[in-house]
């Protein structure tokens, strides 16, 4: 019966939002260097799952105060972590030893894939920035969530970084079309994290928990999630012009109408109904893998380098 709990707190689905872009990464080295070690992706992928299990882990466990209240004060499927140890299904300390278990199975997959594949000399390097972020982004005593800096950091971690290691992991180089398709996924999951601080707020303010929403507020909050759905787009726009298959455009004009649409009703206020914050918070999620599935199949249509 744990193994329920267990996976609920793991909460499986959103691994895609790590995952998705790190196969993107990888297509893209396939599609562009003609390169593309099935081992290496097996090795990277699982290290890419432990270190986003890594930030889940951490952040159901020092999130706990803030996320009981939550629960209280603003009920929202996206609210409240998992849910797993504010009901006391899981005991905090069994999830603080996994989780630093996975920590170490990570650190040893980066060196596995540097010291005996050979990916390249700044694969551990990447590696544990992605852990940095994962680990410190609710962990004392940096817990950068905290700090104002944590979002721009998971935008690091689950943007760039997850699709220029996937293309790095295989080619053994970076490329500058890379980074121009990382910025839309960048923004759209960078959002992700942002719109669901908002139904956290209150119990995130009471609980001194300063991220970036706590700090700037709602109204501001939403004009930021409205600028990175923008900037995003224009982003999508401009990777086309630098390599992308036009194609991919066409893929990507359903995510576009919905990206802009939910900026548009963030500015208008949505985000003071319950309900529609809830559907919106869900919606946003849909863009960010809308994004990367936009890229994956306009690759797997075509590709000119």
């Amino acid at each position: 019966m744990k193994i329920k709990y267990w996976f609920l707190l793991s909460r499986v689905p959103f691994l895609s939002v790590l995952v998705a872009p790190y196969i993107l990464g990888s297509l893209l080295a396939g599609r562009a260097c003609g390169i593309f070690n099935l081992p290496v992706f097996i090795f990277g992928l699982s290290g890419a799952v432990l270190v986003q299990l890594v930030a889940h882990y951490s952040g159901e466990v020092h999130d706990l105060a803030e996320d009981r209240l939550s629960v209280v004060l603003e009920k929202n499927f996206f609210s409240g972590g998992s849910g797993v140890l504010v009901e006391n299904r899981l005991v905090p300390k069994n999830v603080i030893i996994l989780n630093r278990s996975f920590l170490f199975l990570a650190v040893a997959v980066g060196l596995i894939l540097q010291g005996y594949f050979r990916t390249g000399s700044l694969t551990l390097w990447l590696g544990m920035t992605g852990i940095f972020c994962a680990y410190f982004y609710s962990t004392p005593p940096l817990r950068l969530v905290s700090r104002g800096i944590g979002e721009l950091l998971i935008a690091y971690a689950f943007g760039w970084l997850s699709v220029n290691a996937g293309f790095y992991l295989q080619a053994g180089r970076f490329a500058m079309l890379g980074t121009w398709i990382s910025i839309p996924v960048a923004c759209s999951v960078a959002n992700i994290i942002l719109i669901n601080e908002f139904p956290d707020y209150l119990a995130d303010k009471q609980c001194l928990k300063k991220n970036m929403l706590v700090r700037i507020g709602k109204e501001n909050g939403s004009r930021v999630y409205a600028a990175l759905a923008v900037t995003g787009a224009l982003a999508f726009i401009f990777s086309l012009a630098k390599g992308v298959p036009l194609q991919t455009g066409i893929f990507y004009l359903p995510v576009l109408f919905l990206s802009l649409g939910l900026a548009y009703r963030m500015l208008k206020g949505g985000y003071r109904e319950r309900v529609a914050l809830e559907k919106m918070c869900g919606l946003t999620i849909l863009v960010n893998l809308g994004t990367t599935l936009s890229y994956l199949l306009g690759l797997l249509f075509r590709y000119k380098f």
